[in-house]
């Protein structure tokens, strides 16, 4: 419908008036409505009744949903704050079997009998063996986790012998727990401390303070951070294994992984319990990550000069990964070695050294944190302060020495390998695992060489499995379960199969706009906060403007 005063309107006077799309999405941000809404068709099998719903998109970053980032960010800090200081051992124990579960299990090893029989008697498995995996499937869709058939492939096993550049750790006798001391004052009071250690990479080159910025970009080692980044998950796993060894117990941790200015990740972790400083200080500098790839001293093929896919025959003996091609030297035919017998090569090498050994750096600083006390909030603050952002987005994108420095370390990390499946393998005269046609050095989709994520590739949130005795989806269902008692409203357990959801097609003609979705959750979120501020108006006996942690939880 066209408005009547657009015709008395010059082009830049309307042009100037506000989109009444982008007015709903800022209303929808101000009251913390999800901005991005996926649209699921409902079919309640027990009435046969459809209805569509508005499910929040639920993304992390502030940049695509900001009212859902701002609510994961809540409760990342709800089951960090839940977890840190416990005085009570977290209790996990697994629930009993259903008597369906157990008739799964068992039909599973009656059909697996019969499979190993029709193979030792030379019969064809195929059918059993689509049986099993079909069974699998149920085991897993049944709520049991795990898998019946364990690891399928042979370990790789290196030498566990530690290097003669790594000083020793000590090694203490192992506790069954996963609360740290308590420490008893005069005053007959009992204290449990826990830690906030902060790691960080070395240095490539001197940084011009406060910018983040090499003083020499030519001299800055932007090959060996580039390779930091992309194993700097490994070397955490490693500091965590070390650390358990160490401290005696099963030592529970809350981590985020963010960038500093010079583009090198840290990492930030709240540690259950406490322990010496130094002790703290030696384990990272004994804790290292040994990367045993293929070397990539050698670039074999770059420019026009690349290795030519071809497939392989019908009658072949089929790749164990299920790779059903081959690439080739173009100039001599020759076949390159897939991923598996490049690492033969290298474990049949005894003078083969590691492709690269990433370490941490000498700025260690560790803090002992008391429940409950403004630092221990603080730390809190901390490490959620940019959960919302990639990694790209906290730099100074209007600083052009920053700029230059991100385009030359994305420039370092095009062509350098961040996992077996990487085309850049293909650069070197190796074949990427699960090799696929039309790969290319330099042309890798992975997270790691995308600029926004500066060559991390792994989890920005690091959680120990016993650190709050609850997943991330549980400590989202207690938050639920508190708004829903606060406004009355039934909270009752849904039986998991009564519904069926499916995704609405983009050209159904049923859809409501955008627009008018956003207006009406905007309505109901509004309903819910006024009721949420009666409510505590209500316990406290005078007005509230505001309920920030409610709409948090709501």
């Amino acid at each position: 419908m066209t408005n009547p005063t657009d015709r008395v309107l010059s082009r830049a006077e309307r042009q100037a008036m506000p989109v009444a799309l982008g007015v709903a999405v800022e209303i929808a941000k101000h009251n913390g409505v999800c901005i991005r809404p996926v649209i699921l068709r409902r079919l309640d099998t027990h009435t046969g009744t459809t209805e569509d719903v508005n499910v929040p998109c639920g993304t992390t970053m502030e940049a695509k949903c900001p009212p859902c980032a701002k609510r994961n960010r809540y409760l990342r800090m709800a089951q960090c704050r839940e977890g840190w200081h416990l005085d009570a051992e977290p209790s996990i124990t697994p629930d009993e079997p259903t008597e369906e579960q157990r008739w799964l299990v068992e039909f599973r090893a009656d059909t697996q009998a019969q499979r190993d029989a029709a193979e030792k008697a030379g019969d064809d498995t195929t059918d059993l063996d689509a049986v099993l995996a079909g069974l699998d499937e149920e085991i897993n869709a049944a709520g049991m986790r795990g898998n019946l058939l364990g690891r399928t492939t042979a370990k790789r096993n290196r030498s566990t012998r530690r290097r003669q550049d790594a000083p020793d750790l000590p090694k203490r006798v192992r506790q069954n727990t996963t609360l740290g001391r308590t420490f008893t004052s005069s005053d007959g009071k009992a204290y449990r401390p826990s830690l906030f250690i902060t790691l960080t990479l070395p240095s490539y080159g001197k940084i011009r303070a406060g910018q983040g910025v090499p003083v020499d970009p030519d001299t800055y080692d932007y090959p060996r951070a580039a390779r930091d980044a992309l194993h700097f998950s490994k070397l955490v796993d490693r500091f965590v294994q070390n650390l358990r060894r160490v401290a005696g117990y099963d030592v529970q941790y809350f981590s985020s992984v963010e960038p500093q200015k010079r583009l090198a990740p840290h990492l930030h972790m709240a540690v259950r319990g406490t322990m010496p400083r130094a002790e703290i200080k030696a384990i990272a500098a004994a804790t290292y990550h040994q990367v045993w790839w293929p070397s990539v001293d050698e670039v074999r093929f770059e420019g026009e000069h690349l290795p030519v896919w071809t497939e392989r025959p019908e009658h072949a003996e089929p790749y164990p990964d299920g790779q059903d091609g081959d690439y080739l030297d173009p100039a001599t035919g020759e076949l390159l070695p897939t991923w598996r017998e490049a690492l033969d090569r290298l474990d049949a090498d005894e003078d083969a050294e590691p492709l690269h050994v990433v370490r941490f750096g000498p700025q260690v600083d560790v803090q002992g944190v008391l429940s409950g006390t403004p630092d221990a909030d603080q730390c809190i603050r901390y490490l959620s302060k940019y959960l919302t952002k990639s990694l790209g987005d906290t730099l100074d994108a209007d600083n052009p020495a920053q700029r230059a420095h991100t385009a030359r370390m994305t420039e370092a990390l095009r062509y350098e390998p961040c996992s077996p499946a990487c085309p850049n393998w293909l650069r070197y005269g190796v074949q990427p695992k699960n090799a696929k046609a039309d790969m290319a050095p330099g042309r890798c989709r992975g997270k790691a060489h995308k600029p926004e994520h500066l060559g991390y590739a792994g989890r920005r949130v690091l959680v120990s499995r016993k650190w709050s005795n609850k997943t991330l989806s549980e400590h989202k269902r207690d938050r639920r379960t508190w708004v829903l008692e606060a406004l009355g409203l039934a909270n009752e357990p849904v039986d998991p199969h009564r519904y069926v959801w499916k995704p609405v097609p983009a050209g159904d003609g049923d859809i409501p706009s955008l627009a008018l979705r956003l207006l009406r959750m905007v309505a109901e979120r509004q309903r819910w906060r006024a009721t949420l501020l009666a409510l505590q108006e209500q316990a406290i006996g005078q007005p509230v403007q505001d309920l920030s942690a409610m709409r948090g939880a709501a």
